[in-house]
């Protein structure tokens, strides 16, 4: 049923699923709008930080078993893993799932499959549903034709944590959630074909909601989390002990604070359910507003250690003093800074006037949004023996040594509890 299937996507998410489908004995063609991406997987390389992946992907290519291209083919089953970012107010942009079903329009058959896995506000699915219709009037879809349409549609949203991928994708559950009975059921076999987790299965509304409250959930409890810190920090309280005090309670589970919340999951998927519901999504709403604020926090932290670094040396200027930012990624031993609290802070100190060590030992350029500051990528141990104030913002295993390393009198700022 599924002898080729086409990865719409090819990002942190669709290049592991992709490469996983080839290597279970599928012709797997990747689509993807960045030529630099179709043409670094073309050469058997991977353009992302996933332990695991690399020889995957260069065997799967090898092999000729996953070749990528910047226009749809045809295919047994389309899988769009693209971005859905919120707009300036919040709300739900879909522009990216518009322009994948477009691509794929043109050259759907009757009997495909298409499977949104984009985290997506509620409705998301049918509404792509409907701009294929819009462009394939000569096909039925299951929002009008149900079990019989020539092309189903189903959501299955992604579950993985960065780092994890290529085992979580095998072994994780899977919501399945057809806009039909058909859709469902084609669905769950062509993931079966990799899973080893139970599909499960249900309405596509139900899937898409699922992964908004499995992420509104984490953010919730790292709220918690964070205010404890900004608590702890008042009453000159460990907050790293103190939640380790108080999770020996056989019910009790906090997670650790940190310097707030990024990525394109927990940082953006609340807002979803905020923008479909704002009137009864109140704690969520908070939730969000709290661990937005959280880099705030840290910058103030910060500045603080630095005007006591320019108080205790009254000869020196702001633009004297050197702040080293170590992390850059939303959470530790990856690539990815989409959404990341410590990037923001890091650009922040930048805007300050003082020089900024930015320290991510898992990129080898910084972001451009930063090349107008005064902010250079550099070496641990470089900064940790040039800087005035150390501001610790993401607990990378590189990081593990830096109690040793730390030169006697710098300030320092962890907010990770390294």
């Amino acid at each position: 049923m599924f002898e080729r299937i086409s990865m719409i996507g090819l990002g942190y998410i669709g290049l592991p699923t992709a490469a996983l489908f080839a290597a279970h004995g599928n012709r797997v063609i990747g689509v993807d709008v960045t030529p630099h991406v179709v043409d670094t997987i073309n050469a058997g390389k991977i353009h992302i930080i996933e332990p695991e992946l690399d020889g995957i992907v260069h065997k799967a290519v090898a092999d000729g078993m996953l070749h990528a291209t910047l226009d749809a083919e045809p295919a047994d089953a389309f899988i769009i893993a693209v971005p859905t970012p919120f707009k300036g107010d919040y709300q739900p942009d879909l522009s990216y799932i518009q322009s994948a079903a477009n691509m794929i329009a043109p050259v759907l058959e009757k009997g495909n499959l298409v499977i949104l896995e984009s985290t997506s506000p509620i409705g998301a699915t049918q509404q792509m549903a409907e701009w294929l219709a819009e462009a394939r009037p000569d096909l039925s879809f299951p929002q009008t034709a149900g079990d019989d349409a020539d092309i189903q549609v189903a959501h299955c949203p992604e579950r993985v944590l960065p780092g994890h991928v290529v085992r979580e994708l095998v072994e994780n559950d899977r919501i399945i959630g057809g806009m039909s009975a058909k859709a469902t059921e084609m669905a769950t076999a062509m993931y079966k074909l990799v899973v080893q987790g139970d599909c499960i299965a249900t309405d596509a509304k139900t899937a898409e909601m699922c992964k908004l409250v499995e992420n509104s959930s984490r953010d919730v409890q790292i709220a918690f989390a964070n205010e404890l810190s900004i608590i702890c920090d008042k009453f000159d309280i460990n907050v790293w002990e103190l939640i380790s005090l108080a999770n020996r309670h056989p019910r009790v589970n906090i997670l650790q604070p940190g310097a707030g919340v990024g990525g394109h999951c927990i940082a953006v998927d609340p807002w979803f359910i905020v923008a479909s519901a704002p009137e009864e999504a109140k704690l969520i709403h908070a939730a969000r507003l709290g661990n937005d604020a959280k880099p705030d926090w840290v910058l103030a932290k910060g500045k603080a250690a630095v005007i006591d670094v320019l108080s205790a040396n009254p000869s020196r200027s702001m633009s004297d003093i050197k702040v080293a930012c170590l992390g850059l990624a939303f959470k530790p031993d990856i690539d990815d800074l989409r959404e990341s609290p410590a990037l923001e802070i890091t650009r922040n100190f930048g805007g300050l006037g003082c020089q900024v060590l930015a320290v991510e030992p898992n990129i080898d350029a910084l972001p451009a949004k930063l090349d107008s500051l005064p902010i250079a990528l550099t070496p641990l141990d470089q900064a940790l023996e040039e800087a005035d104030v150390i501001c610790v913002l993401v607990k990378h295993s590189a990081f593990a040594d830096l109690r040793d390393k730390l030169p006697a009198g710098t300030a320092l700022v962890d907010v990770v509890g390294l």
